[in-house]
């Protein structure tokens, strides 16, 4: 299977200190904070704080701000983990299934993953009928696609974007 290769991503990593570490957490808590609230948080004035944010957005180590919506509150209540297995597994192949997932506004996640099957979806929808329609009108239509199984998800007990 193909690596998905990280766009705009400097090559060159920097050790993170624990001022970057302290300024990810308080991102992470509120994209919106400013940078005057951060430096006053950490200590640092507000020059060194701004580079430092700037150096991890040029190396990937912050990679976008995202406003975290809540699915019910957009008509996508069902959430669905599908593992999608290929007939095929050369590069070209999966490239192509990798391109396809990209297109469908339903799969918010994708992971290519090890064991039994190739692939880990996390797709959102409306309802069941939403779904079958995902299912049965796009997902299964998809190329070299083998097998899908798909798992509904019953509640979600844990769900973070806070890393560090």
């Amino acid at each position: 299977m193909p690596k998905p290769t990280p766009k705009g991503e400097s090559t060159t990593v920097q050790a993170l200190d624990t001022k970057d570490l302290h300024i990810l957490r308080l991102l992470q808590q509120n994209a919106r904070i400013t940078v005057k609230e951060i430096s006053d948080q950490v200590h640092l004035s507000t020059t060194p704080v701004h580079e430092r944010i700037k150096r991890m957005e040029e190396h990937g180590v912050i990679k976008q701000y995202a406003t975290l919506v809540d699915p019910a509150k957009v008509k996508k209540g069902l959430m669905v983990i599908c593992y999608v297995s290929l007939k095929q597994h050369d590069k070209t192949a999966g490239g192509k299934f990798i391109k396809r997932m990209h297109e469908f506004t339903e799969v918010i996640e994708c992971y290519n993953i090890s064991g039994e099957f190739d692939f880990m979806l996390k797709v959102v929808a409306e309802n069941m009928d939403d779904y079958y329609s995902f299912h049965v009108n796009k997902l299964s239509q998809a190329e070299n696609l083998g097998h899908v199984q798909s798992v509904f998800v019953m509640g979600v007990i844990k769900q973070t974007h806070v890393l560090v």
